[in-house]
């Protein structure tokens, strides 16, 4: 089913994205597509070279004629997100993505689809493969684990790149050029606990959170999904005051950079409260269908009886988890003053899980402002002193401030009105772009980011809309063509 989609226009992009698809790549496993770039640069016999991390570095001569124009490096990251729904048996680390046509997108059946940010990776490998395209010295900056830290940005050494312009075309929305993006952070939280004997009378349940649509965690924070971390929280804080509910286990989530679609809990309640405690599940499960009806329909809360565990996280920890998340800020925190509809700052609930007693705890900050993610930091380190668990934040990277007087953005809004007849929008992102990190490496590269359209990334929903690929290469093409002398 996959091969279709190497016959939709432009071929000469689609059938290197259908091969990217073919080889796993989820985040810090990326050998095997570093070794297929590796390879793919030098089978062309261009300057291939591998840096200490891992990035991949592949450098074109100009064509005859255009020596003298300024180089253009286009970047994008190797590894995707791996995200499945429960049902679907895939292994990220082994079995290409089952990639298919339905209608006017492309999807993949069950799992994320890989476009983020491969599309990027097969339009760069286009570029790099041409025989007849019209262009200056041309680099490919392929990094790696964007998704799970960006290592492969920070890790960028200076003196490998040459170029005078980076072209980022990780962002997704065909249309619109992108001059800036947040900075972010990982909130690490720890919580200790001891175990205590199940009471006698106790009976035991699974709670399954289900059914939502999850997505990235920066581009889809404000359509306000329903977090199923926040949402099985809120239960187990209402239970436990009024059902006696004692947690057993708990895991939802399972990357800092996807809004939680499943979260789970064993619990266990007095055997006089079983009934009550039932009803007010299938109470809850209504109120958050109804709360979420738009946006996520298909949600499903229940309770399932299980075995009885082994034992139970103690109740003072226990009370002080279900208060905490509880009070956890989640969501967006605020709008942008100085960009309309953008997202300054927001935070994202990611994952909690706890195994061999201990509990933890991850959630991503994002602000395009750095006093404001600091300001948050603050937030979460209160809220969670306060509850006695440990935290500490990491993966700290900077954000990408405009320059609405950017040469290369002022070029190519001539170049797609020519090629569209419309002036494309100014943008900036709320989500990590590597451009920022790489900016602080080589200060003097003038950046944009573009991109085709693509919906739902980082969840099983990703789609990208194949009319924009066309759009997206064409205005590649055309603007690789008028990039200025030096």
């Amino acid at each position: 089913m996959s091969k279709e989609i190497q016959n939709l226009e432009p071929r000469v992009l689609w059938k290197h994205f259908y091969s990217i698809t073919q080889i796993p790549r989820p985040s810090k496993k990326e050998g095997q597509i570093i070794e297929f770039m590796r390879k793919f640069g030098e089978d062309l016999c261009l300057e291939t070279i591998v840096d200490e991390v891992r990035n991949v570095v592949i450098k074109k001569p100009a064509t005859p004629g255009m020596e003298n124009r300024k180089g253009v490096i286009l970047q994008g990251h190797l590894d995707m997100v791996p995200q499945k729904n429960s049902d679907t048996d895939h292994d990220f680390e082994k079995d290409p993505i089952d990639a298919y046509v339905d209608g006017e997108w492309v999807k993949a059946k069950g799992t994320t689809l890989g476009s983020d940010n491969g599309m990027g990776i097969a339009a760069a490998m286009a570029v790099l493969e041409s025989k007849n395209m019209s262009h200056g010295p041309i680099e490919a900056l392929f990094t790696i684990d964007e998704e799970t830290g960006m290592t492969g940005a920070f890790g960028l050494k200076p003196g490998v790149l040459d170029g005078d312009i980076l072209i980022n075309m990780d962002s997704e929305d065909e249309g619109e050029l992108y001059v800036g993006c947040a900075g972010g952070a990982n909130a690490n939280i720890k919580f200790k606990y001891t175990e205590e004997p199940v009471p006698a009378g106790h009976i035991a349940f699974k709670l399954v959170v289900s059914g939502l649509k999850g997505g990235h965690s920066g581009i889809d924070i404000p359509l306000e999904k329903g977090n199923s971390n926040k949402i099985l929280n809120r239960y187990l804080w209402h239970a436990s005051k009024k059902h006696g509910l004692r947690l057993a286990g708990i895991t939802g989530g399972d990357l800092r950079n996807a809004i939680p679609r499943e979260s789970f809990a064993i619990v266990a309640v007095p055997g006089k409260n079983e009934k009550d405690f039932l009803a007010c599940v299938k109470e809850m499960e209504a109120v958050y269908k109804k709360e979420l009806a738009t946006i996520d329909p298909d949600l499903k809360f229940e309770a399932v009886q299980t075995d009885k565990p082994a034992g139970l996280i103690d109740e003072n920890i226990q009370q002080r988890l279900f208060n905490s998340v509880y009070a956890c800020p989640n969501g967006v925190i605020r709008m942008s003053n100085d960009m309309k509809g953008l997202v300054e700052t927001s935070t994202n609930l990611a994952i909690i899980k706890s195994e061999n007693g201990e509990i933890a705890i991850q959630c991503l900050l994002r602000s395009s402002v750095d006093s404001a993610k600091e300001d948050l930091k603050n937030m979460f380190t209160s809220v969670f002193e306060l509850a006695g668990a440990e935290i500490y934040f990491d993966g700290e990277y900077q954000g990408w401030k405009p320059n609405l007087d950017s040469h290369v953005l002022k070029l190519m809004q001539e170049v797609y009105n020519k090629k569209f007849g419309k002036i494309p929008e100014i943008r900036a992102i709320h989500a990590g772009l590597e451009c920022g990190i790489i900016g602080s490496v080589y200060p003097n590269l003038d950046m944009i980011s573009l991109g085709p359209t693509i919906r739902y990334p980082h969840s099983p929903d990703e789609k990208v809309n194949i009319e924009t690929v066309k759009r997206f290469w064409e205005f590649m093409v055309e603007t690789l063509k008028a990039i200025p002398e030096k």
